[in-house]
C-alpha cells in the first residue's frame, strides 16, 4: 500500500477524463488557477462562463490531491454546528456563511446534472451517527441548531438508525435529506471536464515554481513555460507544494485512511445501508462508511498509512468491519488507500487576500460542497471587484503555531486509539 492515487477504488473506477497537457509556452490570460481540485475546476468553470480567459495548472493530475483521495460525502455545512460558527465569525457572518453552505449540495448536484459528470451521484441524504449513547448528546445538540435555521434534518433513535444502517453498533443518527454521495475523483475531474468544455485551458504535471506580481499582473513561472496574469487564485489546500513568491498557508494535516471490499453479495446488499446514505460517527477519532453504485462497502478513520503504525490501523480497520458488519468479517479488502485533510485551527475555511487574488484553504475534511462553492465565489469576486459574494470575508495572514505539534498529536491519538479500540 502506498500514498499514490492509483492504488485507490476511486481511480480504478473513475469514468471522466481530462485532456490537460503540460504548458509548454509563455502565455496570458485574465485568471491563472493553481490547483486542479474541486476549488480549482469550479473557479475556473465559473471564471470561463463570466468571459473570462483562464488558464488552470495542476502539479500532477487533477484531482490527484485530496479530491481523489475524499470519501465522497457531499454534505450541506462544515464540521462545526451553526451557532459554533457564529462564535468564531460572529452571528451575522455565520448565518450567511451557514445559508450559503445549506445550498452547496443544490450547486454540486446542479453541476452534475447540467455537465453530465460520471459521478455516481445518489442524494439519499446522510446520517451522522452517535457512536456511543453518549453521542446523541451531541446529535441532539446539533440538532437543534440545524433545525432553528431551518435545516431539514431529523433526529433518529437506536432502531431507526440500526435498521438504516444495518448494525447494532450505532446508538441514532442525525439524517440530513439535502447531502448525498458522489464517486469524488470522477465529480473532480467531471467538473475539469466542464470548465476545459467552456474554454478555460487546463495544463496537467505543471507545477507554478515562482510567482511574482509586476504592475498589475501576476507572473507564473512553470517548468517549461510562464503565464502573465491580472487574477490568481491558489487552491491547493492540503496538498501545497513551494511556489517561491508565495507564502504556503499553515495548516494541520490530519490523514485519512479508507478500504473496499468486493461488491456485497445480494443477500447483504438489502441488509447493509439499504437506503444508501453516506455515514459518519460522533467519536472523537472519527470513521465514515458507505456504499458505491457497484454495492462495495467503502469504510475508512483518521489515520495515516505512510509509517510504522499502518498495521495498527488496518488491524482496527477489520476488527471495526467485523463488530459492525459480522457478515463481512471475512470479505477481502481490495483497495487502500489514504490522503490529507487540511484542518485550520478553527475548523473554518479561510480565503487570504493577495494582491489581485486569493487563496482558499483548511476545509477540515469538508471539501466537495465547499470547495465547489468557495471556488466558484472567488472567481465571482475577482472579476467582478465585488466581494460581497465571497461566503467568509478575506483575511490578510494567516498563522498556525505549532501546526507540525498539532499534526503529531492527532496521529498518535488515532494510532493508540485503533491499537485499543473494538477488540472483541
Amino acid at each position: 500500500m502506498t500514498s499514490e492515487l492509483s492504488s485507490s477504488l476511486w481511480s480504478d473506477t473513475c469514468k471522466e477524463k481530462v485532456t490537460a497537457p503540460p504548458l509548454r509556452d509563455d502565455v496570458s490570460a485574465d485568471l491563472v488557477v493553481i490547483g486542479g481540485g474541486y476549488t480549482g475546476c469550479s473557479a475556473a468553470l465559473e471564471a470561463t462562463q463570466m468571459g473570462a480567459e483562464v488558464r488552470l495548472l495542476e502539479a500532477g493530475t487533477f484531482g490527484g490531491g485530496g479530491s481523489g483521495r475524499n470519501v465522497g460525502l457531499a454534505n450541506a455545512g462544515l464540521w462545526l454546528p451553526p451557532e459554533d460558527i457564529n462564535t468564531q465569525i460572529g452571528a451575522d457572518a455565520g448565518r450567511r456563511l451557514s445559508s450559503l453552505l445549506a445550498d452547496a449540495p443544490d450547486m454540486v448536484y446542479g453541476l452534475i446534472e447540467k455537465h453530465q459528470i460520471a459521478c455516481e451521484p445518489v442524494r439519499k441524504g446522510t446520517l451522522h451517527c452517535a457512536h456511543a449513547s453518549a453521542g446523541m448528546t451531541d446529535l441532539a445538540r446539533r440538532y437543534e441548531q440545524l433545525s432553528a435555521i431551518g435545516a431539514p434534518v431529523r433526529l433518529l433513535d437506536t432502531d431507526e438508525a440500526q435498521a438504516r444502517v444495518g448494525s447494532d453498533q450505532v446508538y441514532g443518527a442525525l439524517f440530513d435529506p439535502r447531502a448525498g454521495t458522489i464517486q469524488p475523483l470522477s465529480y473532480a475531474r467531471g467538473l475539469a471536464r466542464a470548465a476545459a468544455g467552456a474554454g478555460a485551458m487546463l495544463h496537467g504535471e505543471t507545477p507554478a515554481l515562482s510567482a511574482t506580481r509586476n504592475g498589475d499582473a501576476w507572473n507564473i513561472s512553470t517548468p517549461q513555460g510562464r503565464v502573465r496574469a491580472k487574477h490568481l487564485i491558489v487552491a491547493t489546500n492540503g496538498y501545497a507544494l513551494a511556489i517561491e513568491g508565495l507564502q504556503t498557508p499553515t495548516m494541520v494535516p490530519v490523514h485519512y485512511f479508507q478500504a473496499a471490499t468486493d461488491p456485497l453479495p445480494d443477500h447483504v446488499l438489502d441488509q447493509i445501508l439499504p437506503g444508501l446514505e453516506g455515514c459518519w460517527d460522533s467519536a472523537l477519532v472519527m470513521s465514515s462508511w458507505r456504499r458505491d453504485r457497484e454495492g462495495r462497502l467503502i469504510i475508512g478513520a483518521m489515520g495515516a498509512l505512510d509509517h510504522i503504525g499502518k498495521e495498527i490501523h488496518l488491524g482496527w480497520l477489520r476488527r471495526k468491519i467485523a463488530r459492525m458488519f459480522p457478515a463481512l468479517a471475512d470479505m477481502p479488502l481490495r483497495h487502500i488507500w489514504f490522503g490529507r485533510i487540511a484542518m485550520t485551527t478553527e475548523h473554518l475555511p479561510k480565503i487570504q487576500r493577495l494582491e489581485g487574488g486569493f487563496a482558499c484553504f483548511g476545509y477540515s475534511g469538508r471539501g466537495i460542497c465547499p470547495g465547489t462553492l468557495f471556488g466558484n465565489r472567488m472567481a465571482r469576486a475577482l472579476l467582478s471587484g465585488d466581494e460581497t459574494c465571497l461566503p467568509v470575508a478575506p483575511v490578510t495572514t494567516h498563522r498556525l503555531p505549532f501546526a507540525g505539534v498539532r499534526q503529531a498529536f492527532y496521529e498518535t491519538g488515532a494510532t493508540l486509539t485503533h491499537l485499543l479500540k473494538d477488540r472483541l
